[in-house]
């Protein structure tokens, strides 16, 4: 693993990204409000102007942050979603996929729910919209499953979303790569959880 100085040093990664590794490390070390731009432009060796083309504020940062992570597991909820496969299999695989890449994106989510209250209200609106788009196609594959009997439908869909995400929110409070149990292995009993939950 490479240190932060290392890091720092690192200049074959393209300005975007330096500026994206830095302000993570420093929002996940010191917290968003706390971090000055000044900081993020010196742990990425560029200056505020390069900053500045890529990224209009701090603001934009953060947003990014988040949004880098959510872009990836729509797609993938999205490929899931549409494979050739049981309600079933695409659910499970959907819900043991968002704990993975929540763990492997650990920092950038735990700096995004400690933070999503300072973005500017129009950046809050739209991360809430594209959470709710995530959301609404995942609770599709629940009600699929439960228009054609392979789920229960005794408790709502939106609960059994609730219920989920609740769990991979929480990721970032406990998880520890160090721990018992690997990312895959959280997302099994998670993802198993839920379809228990679901069985008829």
């Amino acid at each position: 693993m490479t240190s932060p100085a290392t890091q720092r040093r690192d200049t074959n990664q393209p300005v975007p990204q330096r500026l994206l590794a830095a302000a993570t490390r420093l929002f996940a070390d010191r917290g968003y409000d706390r971090t000055s731009v000044q900081e993020i432009v010196e742990a990425a060796g560029v200056t505020k102007g390069a900053l500045y083309h890529y990224f209009g504020s701090k603001d934009d940062l953060l947003h990014e942050i988040y949004g880098r992570v959510l872009r990836l597991q729509q797609e993938r909820l999205d490929a899931f979603a549409e494979a050739d496969a049981p309600v079933e299999q695409r659910l499970r695989d959907a819900a043991a996929d968002v704990v993975v890449t929540t763990i492997e994106n650990l920092d950038d989510a735990s700096i995004f729910f400690r933070s999503m209250h300072q973005l500017s209200r129009e950046k809050q609106k739209q991360v809430r919209a594209e959470r709710r788009r995530y959301h609404e196609r995942f609770r599709a594959l629940i009600e699929e499953g439960q228009r054609t009997g392979v789920f229960s439908s005794a408790t709502p869909a939106d609960l059994v979303v609730d219920y989920h995400f609740g769990s991979v929110h929480h990721l970032s409070t406990w998880y520890r790569p160090d721990g018992r149990l690997s990312p895959q292995e959280v997302a099994d009993h998670l993802a198993d959880l839920l379809l228990r939950a679901l069985r008829p």
